[in-house]
């Protein structure tokens, strides 16, 4: 092997040493987490925060130990969703700790950003080291669900996401526009390439508008569960808290979604095979 080879190959070893470093960094940070589960879409403004957000607060609601984790860096928006207005505290550690809020541990790259309006203009590898120090800098503590809100599309931030987390399925949010159901088909055949779990589909902005199907339509047609459907109600007008602590019928909604996702999740751990003795 001549040196410029030798240098390739060490550079390689040192890369795959690094990423092995960060794998175990974040399994270790996030180790008293029952099941992470990442909420998804293949196209932006289908709704897909709104629906983390409420599914997260009505876990809590029923009485789960449960945390949002917001890594789209482009566009976070569960701050504002959420309303927290509490920054995470450093421990003694150097790690933070999450604000909360209405029940729900919260961290976000918005925690970050001096103004909410300004854009985030960075390209993958910073994209990539920003979501890994959120996941192993955060100081989680015991939760039952980690609600994580994903970028939308099959770009470096999602995919980041899916090679570096082990995830316990994922939820795919569409609405019942044609185009939105072939994105979200996208983003389910992406989750299926890289061999992760799909709990299921939700659609949302269901009704009499944008008229309602889709999503049954994709799971079945994917062989996946439909979790359920989101009516578009005049209630989430009201943006001061989210819409299931305000509303009683998208409560009854999100309580749905809620347990299917949770049928999905005990399904997929009685068909996990057993771990080698």
């Amino acid at each position: 092997m001549n040196q410029p080879q030798a240098a390739q190959a060490r550079a390689r070893i040192e890369a795959m040493k690094r990423q092995f470093e960060q794998r175990r960094a974040i399994a270790n940070a996030l180790g008293q987490i029952k099941y992470k589960v990442g909420v998804y879409s293949g196209k932006g403004g289908v709704g897909k925060t709104t629906v983390a957000v409420n599914l997260a607060v009505t876990l809590a609601q029923q009485g789960a130990a449960v945390g949002i984790l917001d890594v789209d860096i482009d566009c976070p928006n569960v701050v504002r969703a959420m309303k927290v207005y509490d920054p995470p505290e450093v421990g003694e550690d150097k790690r933070m700790i999450p604000a909360e809020r209405f029940d729900v541990k919260v961290m976000s790259m918005g925690f970050f950003q001096q103004k909410e309006e300004e854009a985030i203009i960075w390209r993958g590898p910073m994209v990539h080291n920003a979501i890994n120090q959120l996941l192993q800098s955060t100081d989680w503590g015991e939760l039952d669900y980690l609600i994580i809100d994903l970028p939308p599309g099959t770009s470096d931030a999602p995919l980041t996401v899916m090679q570096t987390l082990d995830m316990d399925g994922f939820i795919v949010v569409t609405t019942p526009q044609e185009l939105a159901k072939i994105d979200a088909m996208r983003s389910i055949n992406m989750i299926r390439t890289l061999k992760v779990n799909v709990l299921g589909v939700v659609e949302n902005f269901s009704g009499e508008i944008f008229g309602s199907g889709a999503g049954e339509e994709l799971a079945e047609e994917l062989d996946l569960r439909f979790l359920g459907r989101v009516e578009l109600r005049g209630e989430y007008r009201d943006t001061s808290r989210p819409t299931v602590l305000s509303s009683k019928a998208v409560l009854r909604e999100f309580e749905h979604i809620a347990d299917e996702a949770k049928a999905a999740l005990e399904e997929e751990v009685q068909s996990s095979p057993a771990p080698a003795e």
